[in-house]
């Protein structure tokens, strides 16, 4: 309760009066201080975020939505808005490359949502092909006898038909899954291996799906703005994101084996302990969660 009324009190007093005083002392306003004192990467643009989202002028607020091509015509409104000179470089390329990092994230988001939205289809040609190169990125020294088999349930599917274990995230989990395939085969075959332990198995595949939601939910809420500004000076992709979710499902391995359950049973207990974790690693602006090639 306490915190509430202190955020209204900061949000619609104090922060006035505070930045009135600095800027009294240093003669700059509060986005010349943050572009000025800070290194690149997610403190710098976290920091410009929350200015822009907090201040009161609608030009400041509206720059946290344009698009990517509407950001160099941003800078210059907001430099105009705020009386700073267009010849100051050093303010003019640090706000460019924030706004590009804040569009980016958002256009990250709807390309992520957009490929989560389409559904596999076992009719369409390209989603097969992508299908049948997973099981061969896995599975180089044994043919699928059918595209309907029982073979899929060595990969870590639940059945004959690995179709219908994309419902929930759609293609977006299947093309995560050969990407880490294709990019990382030899750490991807090994955890293949090691899910298949006798005592502390899991459904690779199966996993693997569960991880990408939890990239997807991470990056729907706005966890993954300091890694991905800490990752890219410009506008994250598709890639980055893909790379994010290695890391997960390379470091969510490590932590299974570590944890040890007790059985496959306590998996949603294991998921979400895992969850956490990444979670408290994300609250840190310095940090890089990837893996290296």
């Amino acid at each position: 309760m306490w915190a509430h009324i202190w955020g209204f009190l900061y949000s619609n007093y104090f922060r006035f009066w505070l930045k009135w005083i600095l800027r009294l002392l240093t003669g700059k306003c509060e986005l010349q201080r943050v572009l000025g004192g800070a290194e690149a990467g997610a403190r710098r643009t976290l920091s410009v975020e929350h200015s822009l989202e907090s201040s009161k002028n609608k030009i400041l607020r509206n720059a946290v939505r344009v698009e990517e091509a509407e950001v160099e015509k941003c800078v210059r409104d907001v430099m105009k808005e705020k009386k700073i000179e267009q010849k100051d470089t050093g303010f003019k390329t640090n706000l460019h490359i924030s706004l590009l990092q804040i569009s980016g994230y958002k256009k990250l988001y709807l390309n992520v949502e957009n490929l989560r939205k389409v559904p596999y289809d076992s009719e369409n040609e390209e989603h097969e092909e992508q299908l049948i190169e997973l099981w061969n990125l896995l599975m180089p020294h044994e043919n699928l006898k059918a595209r309907i088999s029982k073979q899929w349930c060595d990969i870590g599917f639940q059945g004959d038909d690995p179709k219908t274990d994309f419902r929930g995230m759609g293609l977006l989990g299947l093309v995560n899954l050969v990407y880490f395939s294709k990019h990382y085969t030899n750490e991807a075959r090994q955890i293949l291996s090691r899910s298949n332990h006798p005592k502390l198995g899991y459904s690779y595949a199966i996993v693997g799906i569960n991880l990408t939601e939890m990239a997807y939910s991470l990056l729907k809420n706005g966890a993954l703005k300091a890694h991905l500004y800490n990752v890219v000076s410009g506008l994250p992709q598709m890639e980055h994101f893909h790379q994010f979710y290695c890391y997960l499902v390379y470091e969510f391995d490590k932590f299974w084996f570590e944890e040890e359950p007790e059985s496959i049973m306590h998996f949603n207990h294991y998921r979400e302990k895992f969850h956490e974790k990444i979670k408290g690693l994300l609250l840190d602006c310095n940090v890089v969660l990837t893996l290296q090639d």
